[in-house]
């Protein structure tokens, strides 16, 4: 591993917690595209709000990821968080890409942050029995903002 710059955490520790960086670095990759595809694709009432909405989301996301590939690299690791990689590593579901009806994109974009923040908190547990609160720190304001956006993305699907 390249040079470590967080002292206090043992190296198995640190390598674990880089390799969940990554995987969280890279479904947040996957969902900031996935974020993109609806904004640029979505139709239908409501249109202009939601995609507004989701240009801010998407800034959220990959400040997120930005925070999660920084960390990895502070904690003596690599970001592995090219288009490529995340193609590959990602878990999320592929998104529709010949889909435009604003409800569908709702409903596939909030099913996804939902899976995402679960994710999240699993990390947060990792993160702390390996001894790094403040990678768990991390995923935990990582994981408000997810749940945030969630709601928000959500709020705009219509009432059953």
């Amino acid at each position: 591993m390249p040079t470590n710059f967080a002292q206090g955490l043992n190296q198995d520790a640190r390598a674990e917690v880089v390799d969940l960086l990554n995987a969280n670095l890279v479904n947040t990759i996957s969902l900031t595209l996935a974020v993109k595809q609806a904004h640029w694709n979505l139709k239908g009432p409501g249109f202009i709000g939601v995609h507004e909405l989701l240009d801010d989301v998407a800034d959220r996301l990959r400040e997120a990821a930005d925070t999660m590939a920084e960390r990895a690299v502070i904690l003596g690791g690599h970001a592995k968080g090219t288009v490529e990689f995340a193609a590959e590593k990602a878990t999320l579901d592929a998104y529709p890409l010949e889909e435009s009806d604003i409800e569908v994109h709702v409903k596939e974009l909030k099913a996804r942050f939902m899976e995402l923040g679960h994710a999240l908190r699993e990390a947060i547990e990792v993160a702390e029995k390996a001894g790094d609160e403040d990678t768990a720190d991390l995923f935990t304001e990582v994981s408000r903002t997810v749940d945030k956006d969630a709601w928000f993305i959500g709020a705009n699907a219509k009432a059953a």
